[in-house]
C-alpha cells in the first residue's frame, strides 16, 4: 500500500515490521511461550472434564468435584513456564499430558539422554541445557535421575531374545576404571557383536568383570543360549582366557577363529624396533598362505630364522594354530571378514570416544548405562549388510547346510 493512501495521522509501516514482530514471538516470555502455557492448561482442563464426566459449569450428583487449581513450573523448549493444574476434591486426578510429578516437557528427557550418550559430563550437560532451554536452571541431580531411569531399559535389552543362529559373532573388550569397595580398579567390559543371516550387525550383549576365564565365559555363553541363541557358526576373538573351552562346552560345533591382527601384535611385543619390519615380513607368508599346509611350511621357515632371538613367537603360533587357521579354508571374501576383529574394534573405537571424559565410573551400572545409550546411537546407522555378505552366506549355506534355515 502506498503511504499516500493512509490517513494523515496513521503510523507509517516499515517493510521489516512483520519480521520484527515475528522474532518477538519466540523470545523468552514471548507469545509462543504464552501459547504453550494456554494449550497445556486447556488440555489439562479437558482431561479433568473427561475424568469427572461433566462440564465445568454443569451440576452433578457425583461425590467428586473440581477443587481449584495448583501452580506448577514446567521446563519446555521455550524455558520455564508456570501452569495452572486443576485439582479434584478426592485428589485422585492424575493427568496424562503432564503427570503429577512431571517437571519436564516436549522431549527434554530424550535431549538429556542424547547428550549423555555422546559422553558429556553432568556439568557439561547442565550448561548445554541452559542454552537450549533459555536459561532454565536444571540441577545435575535431575540430570542424573533422568539417566538412571534408563536402567530398566538396559536390563530389558540385556535379556532380550536373540536369533537362533548367528553365522559370525565377534568378541572384544574395553578396560574401564570403576570405583568399588572404596578402591578404583580396572574392569573389562566384554562386548559381543553378531552378524545375522541377513548380514546385518547387532550388539548381542555386554558383560563386565575383573577377571576372565572359562567359568566367566561359560556363564555368558549359557546366558546367550537361554536367550535363544542356539548356534554360532564362527566365533572371532582375541585370545581371551578360557573362551575356547567355554565355546566348546556350550556350542561344540562352533569354529573359533583367533584374530590374526592381535596375534601379530602379540608377536611384536618384545621384538627390538630394528627387527620389526623384517620379522613382520616373515610372518606374512603364514597368514596369506593358500592352504594350511603352505602356512605350516611358512611358520617352520619363520621358526628356523627367528627362534634363537625370539623363541616365544613361533611357540605362540604353534600353540594357537588350530584356532588361527580356521579362516584359511574360506574364500578370500570371507577371509577378510573373519580373520580379524576389525568389525567390533570399530565399535569399541566409537565407545572409547564416548567414555574418554569418564575418568572413573562410580559403579558397574553406570558403565552399562552409558555403553547401552552409546550402542543405541551407534546401531541406528546399521541398516545395510556387511561387505561381500551374499558371497559369504552362499558359502555358509553349502558348508553348514544342516545348521542354516533362511525360511
Amino acid at each position: 500500500m502506498n503511504n499516500k493512501c493512509l490517513p494523515k495521522n496513521s503510523p507509517k509501516k516499515c517493510c521489516h515490521s512483520n519480521t520484527e514482530d515475528l522474532t518477538t514471538v519466540f523470545k523468552e516470555g514471548g507469545l509462543y511461550k504464552e501459547l504453550t502455557k494456554r494449550l497445556v492448561e486447556k488440555m489439562l482442563n479437558s482431561e479433568m472434564q473427561n475424568y469427572l464426566g461433566y462440564d465445568k459449569n454443569q451440576h452433578s450428583n457425583s461425590d467428586n468435584a473440581r477443587n481449584g487449581i495448583s501452580s506448577k513450573k514446567l521446563i519446555t523448549q521455550q524455558g520455564k513456564i508456570e501452569i495452572d493444574v486443576p485439582r479434584d476434591r478426592n485428589s485422585n486426578f492424575n493427568p496424562v499430558i503432564v503427570a503429577k510429578r512431571q517437571r519436564r516437557f516436549d522431549g527434554f528427557d530424550q535431549q538429556v539422554l542424547s547428550l549423555y550418550a555422546k559422553g558429556m559430563t553432568l556439568s557439561d550437560i547442565r550448561m548445554q541445557l541452559q542454552e537450549l532451554y533459555h536459561g532454565a536452571d536444571i540441577s545435575e541431580s535431575v540430570i542424573s535421575q533422568i539417566t538412571d531411569d534408563v536402567i530398566d531399559d538396559v536390563k530389558a535389552w540385556q535379556n532380550r531374545p536373540l536369533d537362533s543362529v548367528y553365522p559370525i559373532v565377534y568378541f572384544d573388550c574395553i578396560v574401564v576404571k570403576v570405583r568399588q569397595d572404596k578402591r578404583i580398579i580396572n574392569k573389562s567390559v566384554y562386548i559381543a557383536l553378531g552378524v545375522d543371516l541377513e548380514g546385518k550387525k547387532d550388539v548381542l550383549g555386554l558383560w563386565i568383570s575383573e577377571n576372565e576365564g572359562s567359568k566367566f565365559w561359560l556363564v555368558n555363553f549359557t546366558e546367550m543360549k537361554n536367550r535363544g541363541l542356539n548356534d554360532i557358526l564362527i566365533a572371532c576373538s582375541d585370545n581371551l582366557t578360557g573362551m575356547s573351552e567355554a565355546i566348546q562346552s556350550v556350542y561344540p560345533k562352533t569354529e573359533h577363529q583367533l584374530c590374526i591382527v592381535h596375534q601379530i601384535r602379540n608377536s611384536l611385543k618384545y621384538v627390538s624396533y630394528k627387527h620389526r619390519k623384517s620379522l613382520v615380513a616373515d610372518l606374512k607368508p603364514i597368514y596369506t598362505a593358500c592352504s594350511e599346509e603352505q602356512a605350516m611350511q611358512a611358520l617352520e621357515s619363520f621358526e628356523n630364522k627367528w627362534t634363537k632371538q625370539y623363541p616365544q613367537i613361533a611357540k605362540s603360533w604353534y600353540k594357537n594354530w588350530d584356532n588361527l587357521m580356521v579362516f584359511i579354508s574360506y574364500p578370500a571374501e570371507i577371509k577378510r571378514v573373519i580373520y580379524t576383529t576389525n568389525a567390533i574394534e570399530s565399535v569399541n573405537s566409537q565407545l572409547r570416544k564416548v567414555i574418554r571424559n569418564k575418568k572413573v565410573f562410580p559403579n558397574d551400572m553406570s558403565v552399562f548405562k552409558i555403553f547401552y545409550l552409546a550402542i543405541d546411537n551407534i546401531t541406528k546407522k546399521w541398516t545395510m549388510p556387511i561387505q561381500n555378505w551374499n558371497t559369504a552366506i552362499a558359502h555358509f549355506m553349502i558348508k553348514f547346510e544342516d545348521r542354516i534355515n533362511l525360511n
